[in-house]
Parts: C-alpha cells; sequence; structure tokens
C-alpha cells in the first residue's frame, strides 16, 4: 500500500508540474487594437508607457490612422518613451504643411517659393484647387528613417511584433487591411485623412484614411491569434451642431457617423477597453500632445488591476527599445517606374544622388523634396529593397496631370513702386523636362519676365530668358561725375530707367551642389531725363550683345530672414558689340561676386554677415553699367545694388567693395527686429592700388521690423547714414519680383 500511495503522488506531482509548464506555455496572447484621431492618437502613447508598466507583453497590433502610426512605430521596436520622444520633437505643422526645406529646392524651385503669393492649377480655362493640403512626403520620409531596421521586411506578421493597419479605397469604398509590403508606406496609407493629405497609390488601389471604414480593427487582431484585446478609442463622439466650427471637425464628423454605430458591436468583442476622456481636444490638437499623452495615462490606469492580471508577476515582461536609429544607405540602383513626360536623367538629377553611392536618409530626404518641389509628380512612393550586400531605391512617381498654372503676387518699394504680379506656367509644352513662364507685372512700372527651360538633371539643361524693367524716379547721379548737377544748378534728375534683355543660356550641377552656366546677352538700354528738356533729354539709347559665365551656390534656409546656411554667386560679363549711341564704346568686361552666410548663435537671434564686391575690365567702359548704391527692398536690376543710408541710386562708380553686418531677433513667431551695420568703398578703378582695404568712405545703419506673410514680407526700415543730414524710412510690402 505504501509502494501504492507513494506512485500516486509522483504521478500527481508530475501532473501538475506539466500542468503548470502547459500554461507557462500557452499564456493569453495579448492583442492591441488602437482607433486613429488625430492629435488625439497622443493618447495611445500614454497608453502604451502604462502597458509596460504593468509588465505587459503585447503579441499582436492592429491600428487605424493615427493609430496605425503609432502601433506601426511600437511593432517595428520602439517602446513607449522612445515613441514619446519622437512625437514631442516632431514639427507637426511642418508635417502638415509638407515642409520642404529650402534647401532641397533647384534655383528655380527657390524662385518660385520667393515670387508668388497664390498658385492654383489651371485646366482647359479653368483654375482648380489642390486635392490636399499635403502630400504626406514629410511624414514618409519621417517614416521611413524610424523603421530602418526593418526596411527590408515585407510581411508584417515578421516584424518585432505582428502588426497590420487598414486603410480605405477612395475608389470602391472597401475596406484594406495592409498586412504585407513596405512598412512606411502602410502607415501613410492609413493615416491619409482626406484634404489634409493626398492619396496613396499601393499595389493599383488608390487608399486614404482607414478609419472611413473601419476605425477599430478588433476581429482583424483576434484572427491574428490574439486571446485577449486591449482595445483604445480616442476617435470623436458625434458633436452638436456648436461644435462643428470648422472644415476638419465637420470630415471628422463625417467619417464617424457610421463608425460610432458600428464601435457598440467592436466593444463587445475587446476584453479591456480604454477611452481616455480627450474631448476637450481636437484632431489638430499637436501642440497639445503632453496634455493628451497624460490622459492617455489617467484612463489606462484606471483599469490598472485588469491590466496587472495579464501579467506574469513573477517575470513581467521588459519592451527592449529600439537601438540608435542607423543614418546609413549604400542605394546600388535606382529605379523607377515608367515615365512619358520625364527622363531618367531629369529623376536622379533632381534626386542629388547617383546609383552605387553611399548616402544617408538625410540625403534621401533632401533628394525626394527636391522631387516633389518640382511639383511634376501628383504622387511620390518609394521602398527600399535589399540587393546583396546593398539596397535598390524603387521608385514609383506619379506624374501631375495639370501642366499649367497661373500665380499671382503682389508687391511695393520705393524704386519700382506699386505691382501686381501674373504668371502663367506650363509644362510640357514643346519637349520633356520643359518648363515655360510668363510674368506680367501691372502697376505704377509696366514689366515683364518670360523664361522657357529645359531641364536635364545632371546633364547640360538649356534655357532662353527674356525681361523688361522700367522704372522713374528723382536720382542724385547724372552719369557724367555730376557736371550736369553742377550746370544746372540742380540736386537731382528725373530719370526714365529702361531695360529689355534677352538671354540664352545653358546649365548644370557641379559638385551637386553649385549651379554654373554661360550663355550669350542681347540688351537694349533706355536712360532719358525730362529735367533736361528740349536740350539733351536722352544719356542712353544703345544696344549691347555679351557673353556671360556664373557660378552659383544658395544653401539659406530663407531668402529674406535667414537662420542658417551660405549664399555665393560669381558672375563675368563681357560687352562685345554696341551700336554706341555715345560713340564711347569700346568692348570691357565687368566681374562682381557676394557671398553671405548666417548663423543662429542664441535663441531667435541669428548674426548675418555679407560682403560682396564688382569692378569694370577695360580702358574706357561705358558709365551707363557703373555699380550703382543705394536704398532697400527691391529687385535686383542690372548692378543697381542696395546699401543703407543712402537714398535709391545715390552712389556710382565702376568698382566697389561692401561689406553688412545684421543681427536679426525673431521675438515672436515670423516677427523680425533686426539691425544692420554696412560699409562700402567706390571709385573708378578702386582695386588698382591699396584705396579699397583702407577706412570705409561710405557707411550706413538700418534698424527696421519685419514680418513674414503668406504674400512676402512685410517691412519697415529707419536708415541713416552719418554722412548725410537727414535718414530715410523705407516701406516695401510682398515678394520682390
Amino acid at each position: 500500500m505504501k509502494n501504492i500511495a507513494l506512485l500516486v503522488m509522483v504521478l500527481c506531482a508530475s501532473l501538475t508540474s506539466f500542468s503548470q509548464e502547459q500554461q507557462q506555455n500557452h499564456k493569453p496572447k495579448v492583442g492591441l487594437v488602437l482607433t486613429g484621431g488625430g492629435a488625439k492618437g497622443f493618447a495611445h502613447i500614454g497608453v502604451l508607457k502604462v502597458l509596460e508598466a504593468a509588465g505587459i507583453e503585447v503579441s499582436y497590433i492592429g491600428g487605424t490612422s493615427m493609430g496605425a502610426v503609432v502601433g506601426g512605430l511600437y511593432a517595428a521596436g520602439y517602446n513607449a518613451k522612445q515613441i514619446d520622444s519622437i512625437f514631442t520633437t516632431t514639427d507637426f505643422d511642418e508635417l502638415l504643411k509638407d515642409y520642404i526645406p529650402r534647401s532641397s529646392k533647384n534655383f528655380f524651385g527657390k524662385r518660385n517659393d520667393e515670387l508668388y503669393a497664390i498658385q492654383l492649377p489651371f485646366n482647359k480655362f479653368r483654375i482648380g484647387i489642390p486635392t490636399a493640403l499635403s502630400k504626406g512626403m514629410y511624414n514618409f520620409n519621417l517614416l521611413a528613417k524610424l523603421t530602418d531596421n526593418v526596411k527590408h521586411v515585407r510581411d508584417f506578421r515578421k516584424l518585432p511584433i505582428p502588426f497590420l493597419c487598414v486603410a480605405t479605397d477612395i475608389e470602391t469604398g472597401e475596406e484594406v487591411v495592409l498586412d504585407k509590403g513596405y512598412l512606411p508606406q502602410a502607415m501613410l496609407a492609413s493615416s491619409a485623412f482626406p484634404s489634409l493629405f493626398s492619396p496613396i497609390e499601393l499595389d493599383g488601389r488608390l487608399l486614404i484614411d482607414g478609419g472611413v471604414t473601419n476605425n477599430y480593427p478588433v476581429e482583424e487582431v483576434r484572427k491574428m491569434g490574439a486571446d485577449i484585446i486591449i482595445g483604445v478609442d480616442v476617435q470623436d463622439d458625434l458633436k452638436t451642431r456648436r461644435s462643428l466650427k470648422d472644415a476638419t471637425r465637420i470630415l471628422v464628423q463625417i467619417s464617424n457617423l457610421q463608425m460610432i454605430e458600428k464601435m457598440k458591436q467592436k466593444i463587445k468583442l475587446t476584453d479591456i477597453y480604454i477611452k481616455p476622456d480627450i474631448s476637450d481636444f481636437s484632431v489638430i490638437s499637436f501642440d497639445e500632445g503632453a496634455d493628451i499623452i497624460k490622459r492617455g495615462e489617467e484612463a489606462a490606469f484606471s483599469v490598472y488591476e485588469k491590466l496587472k492580471s495579464l501579467a506574469d508577476e513573477e517575470h513581467p515582461y521588459v519592451k527592449p527599445g529600439m537601438a540608435k536609429v542607423n543614418d546609413s544607405l549604400s542605394i546600388f540602383k535606382i529605379n523607377t517606374n515608367k515615365l512619358d513626360d520625364y527622363t531618367r536623367a531629369y529623376v536622379i538629377g533632381k534626386l542629388k544622388f547617383k546609383p552605387d553611392t553611399k548616402i544617408s536618409y538625410t540625403n534621401l530626404k533632401d533628394g525626394i523634396n527636391a522631387l516633389s518641389a518640382t511639383e511634376n509628380f501628383s504622387a511620390i512612393g518609394y521602398s527600399l529593397e535589399k540587393n546583396g550586400d546593398k539596397d535598390d531605391l524603387n521608385l514609383q512617381l506619379t506624374e501631375n496631370n495639370t501642366r499649367t498654372f497661373l500665380k499671382f503676387g503682389l508687391h511695393y518699394d520705393g524704386l519700382f513702386k506699386s505691382g501686381i504680379l501674373i504668371n502663367f506656367t506650363n509644362k510640357k509644352t514643346f519637349l520633356k523636362n520643359d518648363v515655360l513662364s510668363g510674368d506680367l507685372i501691372l502697376g505704377d512700372n509696366l514689366r515683364y519676365n518670360f523664361d522657357y527651360y529645359i531641364d536635364n538633371g545632371f546633364y547640360w539643361s538649356f534655357g532662353f530668358k527674356s525681361k523688361y524693367n522700367h522704372f522713374n524716379r528723382n536720382i542724385l547721379i547724372d552719369f557724367h561725375d555730376g557736371q550736369l548737377l553742377d550746370l544746372l544748378h540742380i540736386n537731382s534728375l528725373n530719370v526714365s530707367f529702361s531695360d529689355f534683355t534677352n538671354q540664352a543660356y545653358l546649365q548644370t550641377i557641379f559638385a551637386q551642389k553649385f549651379l554654373i552656366g554661360a550663355g550669350i546677352e542681347y540688351k537694349t538700354l533706355k536712360i532719358r531725363s525730362e529735367t533736361l528738356g528740349n536740350t539733351a533729354p536722352t544719356f542712353e539709347k544703345s544696344d549691347y550683345t555679351s557673353a556671360f559665365g556664373y557660378l552659383k551656390y544658395d544653401s539659406y534656409d530663407n531668402k529674406y530672414f535667414p537662420s542658417r546656411g551660405w549664399y555665393f554667386c560669381g558672375d563675368f560679363q563681357s560687352y562685345l558689340y554696341s551700336t554706341d549711341y555715345t560713340e564711347k564704346f569700346e568692348p570691357f568686361s565687368i566681374a562682381k561676386g557676394n557671398f553671405g552666410v548666417a548663423q543662429t548663435l542664441f535663441p531667435k537671434t541669428t548674426i548675418r554677415m555679407e560682403t560682396e564686391g564688382g569692378f569694370a575690365i577695360g580702358e574706357r567702359t561705358i558709365d551707363f553699367f557703373n555699380f550703382i548704391l543705394g536704398g532697400y527692398g527691391f529687385n535686383e536690376l542690372d548692378n543697381i545694388r542696395p546699401f543703407y543710408g543712402y537714398d535709391f541710386l545715390s552712389l556710382t562708380a565702376d568698382s566697389y567693395i561692401k561689406t553688412a553686418f545684421t543681427v536679426d531677433y525673431e521675438f515672436f513667431k515670423k516677427h523680425h527686429f533686426n539691425m544692420t551695420a554696412n560699409y562700402a568703398n567706390m571709385g573708378d578703378k578702386l582695386f588698382q592700388d591699396t584705396d579699397w582695404i583702407t577706412k570705409p568712405r561710405y557707411t550706413g545703419y538700418a534698424v527696421g521690423y519685419g514680418l513674414e506673410t503668406i504674400i512676402g514680407p512685410i517691412e519697415v526700415k529707419y536708415s541713416w547714414s552719418p554722412e548725410l543730414t537727414k535718414g530715410f524710412t523705407w516701406f516695401s510690402v510682398g515678394f520682390w519680383f
């Protein structure tokens, strides 16, 4: 009997041990479901923090919209603290606007942004509106970098945490479950909120925010194998008419009409349902992220005991964090889908890096931004495919069907006075990669600009430019070294100045940064003064033919109020022929250059230094091509340059050197207070001796206020010089043109 009792005890112990081991091997799999809700999705981060504090291991994740973004990052390997840091440091204003840094744009793109206040698609004599505020490229580039560690994973079940997200086919209205593909594209498609972000084309389907069809993919996560479902609901309840005050709220309400009814059934499939109290926030309350995260924590702590019961008490799970994100890519091939209007060379030229090169994610982002800035592609997608120990960059580009645009701007300054700009731009007018652009400026002085440019990327590009400028103003110079003013006993002349210039040129990108070009120019110059009456009212009425070359670099982050970057432009022009109205022409040349650098030394405080100079080459030059200094706030014309302290067109000579120092303080967003000191030496043949390095002959100072607006900068400046008895107040509005 004793032996039998002992045998029974051993069998019971074995069965108990086997039962415990089986229980450990079959511990409940926890599935996490995260809804969409725009900025309200920050609450998901708070919930994740509490799940980690409770020691819960999440086995599956399903999300929609912002839930897809947070869930996708968590599935890729980030912990809650890291995701909190990512969202805290993300500039959501730039994300919503699809911000493209100025340094990523080519010279034509920079000019476009700094000239036109409004741009509208124009098709079949009808003005259109953009399909969305943003193409989502800022978000895509950010997610691509953040998910570098899983960039080759194409089955989301093989992520560190199996994952899926939901999008909506905008053409059929069908729900689309995304559990395969390139993770950043899937997250972007799921969160493409209508009107804010453009639809994403994926596998032949045009996808938008999944919240339209399924904002709570609980059934899908259950099918993945989850035993327990934790659901976090951050979507809005239906609002009353008093709360529906803007388009975003109305769109959210429309999206929620069906989903809120469906949620009543979906909640029943949820084991632990968490709904943070975030009714005080909207889907665009990104600046209140810290408060929203806290509401998520509070909601999760209210069910903390239930959450704690899902954890292993003896060995609570600790979510490891993501290692440092790799910022290096070795691109072997660059592949694109077939394009009708743009060549492969054009695309690679915009990317600014070639196949079989090592780049950073910053280089990739800049290249994609440069492609987006051309506005030639309505959608840009890409993925990184493993090719040996390198990656192939596969680009999926959707060419923009809109090739014609109407653009508008306005400006006022003390030289050209008021002007309203109307622009007509057409792409692929005659050839692939070409741009035809015409500006008509109506106002106090009629002007125009015409450009036709064929952009061949890394290869030589070609262009033709024609422009007409005109202004009428009292000036302090007479183009005769002051002899006429002394003879007539007057202080100034009323001068009508007109310049008609035509150029043919070719240019290319040098060292992937510099723009280098050369061309020929035909110019007609007319200068007349009615002050002289019938004696000799015409100073100049000649045609000139010249050849020119230039080298440019520009990394300023803002043309008018730069906080970082540097700028360089060198130009050489040789005048070879003239119809010679004054009978004084002999071939001569002009060399000029300017350099500037800006650096933020203290919070909101930028120091900018700029220096420039020029000189004439030749025994006998034409006074009308002299350098002329004075005034501020106008678009540069020929050799007319701004100079604080002196009125417009006050100082002239065939050679000059000028340096300016500016301190700019952005005391409130887009509001600037600045102070400038500039110094210059001028004289004919200035650089033939050492006079140019002596104490500056001309000095000037200015204090001013500037405001960045949609139409360009609005500036007020007060300027003075110790050499003069009076100062000047200058006022300018809008982009300079």
